[in-house]
């Protein structure tokens, strides 16, 4: 009965959500993906056990965070901040950290075993984005911070503002809204199908679907359509 229950929370909360801005977290992100989310294609169901773990998540940070209030070493200037507002995209920071010197942007990653082990370097994506919230703060370092949620070790990185970086992903960004806005299916992104975010997509099936380059979302709902029909 409890797990039934459960279940339903967590997928009623997701369905409920529409996207009507970029987030930070989509930085370096599909464009086509990002696109259909937009559109609220069809995709396939995210398990409940899936939206569990994010709030796990959010569960690992308060457990960081609450040395840091601590210490006398590191002042929490501020946590869970938000960007300054704007049009395009919204972000909330974990936090703002000073040594009293520097001024520095934390963000918290959780992950399992298996890819805490071989996490030598920052991942991509997760540079993007605080590459993203250096930009916002002007704040020129930040610290992306990994626990292991399953023996809580921690790997850190140091990340130095890159103006070349973040100004790229704003524009990719700007360029994407307009696809967005004029009705406009983006290209399949570089890499595909061996690319990692291609193997985890949601919209998997209506990639394929829609084929290599762009296409119009009206025509790709037609063939969608006909596709039903003859079925």
């Amino acid at each position: 009965m409890l797990k039934e229950l459960i279940d339903k929370f967590y997928l009623s909360r997701e369905k409920d959500r529409e996207q009507r801005h970029f987030y930070i977290t989509d930085a370096g992100k599909c464009p086509r993906s990002l696109f259909f989310k937009f559109k609220k294609a069809p995709r396939e169901a995210m398990e409940a056990k899936v939206l569990r773990m994010f709030d796990h998540g959010d569960y690992i940070h308060q457990l960081i965070m609450k040395p840091l209030f601590g210490m006398r070493e590191i002042n929490v200037v501020a946590s869970e901040v938000n960007i300054p507002p704007q049009e395009l995209i919204s972000g909330r920071a974990d936090a703002i950290l000073s040594d009293g010197k520097e001024l520095y942007v934390l963000d918290i990653k959780s992950m399992n075993s298996m890819i805490f082990r071989n996490l030598a370097e920052p991942k991509e994506e997760n540079i993007d984005q605080i590459q993203l919230y250096l930009h916002y703060f002007k704040i020129p370092r930040g610290i992306l911070l990994y626990v292991n949620k399953d023996t809580q070790e921690l790997k850190e990185f140091e990340i130095s503002y890159s103006a070349n970086r973040a100004l790229a992903l704003l524009n990719n960004l700007n360029a994407l809204k307009t696809k967005i806005d004029a009705n406009t299916i983006p290209d399949r992104m570089i890499g595909y199908p061996d690319d990692w975010q291609c193997k985890y997509c949601q919209f998997k099936e209506i990639c394929i679907t829609t084929g290599a380059g762009e296409v119009k979302w009206e025509q790709f709902k037609a063939k969608i359509s006909q596709t039903t029909l003859a079925s």
